[in-house]
């Protein structure tokens, strides 16, 4: 039975305030590089443990657990069963959800539990330490001009040629500055199929560390391009092309991703930029299509 050194074990007992009888190590493994585990107790009971392994996220994790303690009771998140922070390696524990359904693959009951779920997100109040989005390190802005000034890195994933690009750049770059994601509604900010799993046809969201303050428009926009990249509908099934400031949206969404996609790995994250790619496969042709440009490929 696999379980975590000594010194993890005694920080799991001390946030469950109990011996966990069996280890299990989560087979979703995340984006980051916390340490995660399914342990079962004594008594049959079952619970999800997250424990921070590195400076980030370590960060990350604390973050969530104040998520966690700002919103108890929420029914679009798990319940927080246990915490323990000595300093080094805080451990957040959660309600397991490996009962739950973690799409893909997706039905179209899973995209309205979804889109359900972030609607009663969307309706609750942020806690007051929530920042708003353009305070966060998401680096939302500039991310054409970012292209512009480098873009080999982003040439060689060939979803586009030289060409294309250099036209493109100026109508994207000026569409994406009008984008207007600011609002005064919560967010989660990272919904994707691996945080967010559907229980009992309700849509249960996990990894809240980069909640924020927002647009619930661009929340769902975000959204868009991975779930067309596991197989769901595109994004124009989703949300019309003539729905007011999603155009713009849109064009910044390509170009974060873009300009992000080919960036050197993240030693805390390593599977983000290819997470990055997938989904801008999806958002560039959809900002193209918005913007009434020639297909990229």
């Amino acid at each position: 039975m696999a379980v975590p050194d000594e010194a993890d074990v005694i920080r799991v007992r001390r946030a469950l305030k109990a011996e966990p009888a069996a280890w299990r190590a989560a087979s979703r493994s995340g984006q980051t590089a916390a340490a995660r585990w399914h342990v079962e107790l004594a008594d049959g009971s079952r619970a999800f443990v997250k424990v921070g392994a590195t400076l980030e996220s370590v960060a990350w994790v604390r973050d969530e657990h104040l998520i966690y303690t700002k919103m108890r009771g929420s029914d679009f998140m798990p319940e927080m069963l246990g915490w323990h922070d000595d300093g080094e390696r805080p451990v957040l524990v959660l309600e397991d959800l490996s009962d739950g359904h973690w799409p893909p693959p997706w039905e179209s009951a899973h995209i309205a539990a979804v889109l359900e779920g972030l609607s009663r997100i969307h309706q609750t109040e942020p806690p007051e330490e929530i920042i708003a989005i353009d305070s966060t390190a998401l680096s939302l802005r500039g991310v054409w001009r970012d292209l512009a000034e480098d873009p080999e890195p982003f040439l060689a994933l060939g979803l586009c040629d030289r060409d294309w690009l250099r036209a493109a750049i100026p109508i994207m770059e000026e569409a994406s500055l009008r984008a207007d994601i600011e609002g005064d509604s919560l967010l989660h900010m990272d919904v994707r199929s691996d945080n967010l799993c559907i229980r009992g046809g309700r849509a249960i969201f996990v990894d809240w560390n980069w909640a924020c303050i927002g647009s619930p428009l661009f929340e769902i926009a975000c959204w868009l391009p991975s779930l067309h990249a596991e197989g769901g509908p595109a994004p124009e099934e989703m949300l019309s092309l003539d729905t007011p400031g999603l155009t713009e949206m849109a064009a910044l969404l390509a170009g974060y991703l873009c300009s992000h996609a080919g960036r050197p790995p993240i030693p805390d994250a390593p599977h983000v930029r290819q997470m990055q790619l997938m989904q801008a496969r999806t958002a560039l042709p959809w900002a193209a299509r918005s913007l009434g440009l020639e297909p990229p490929f």
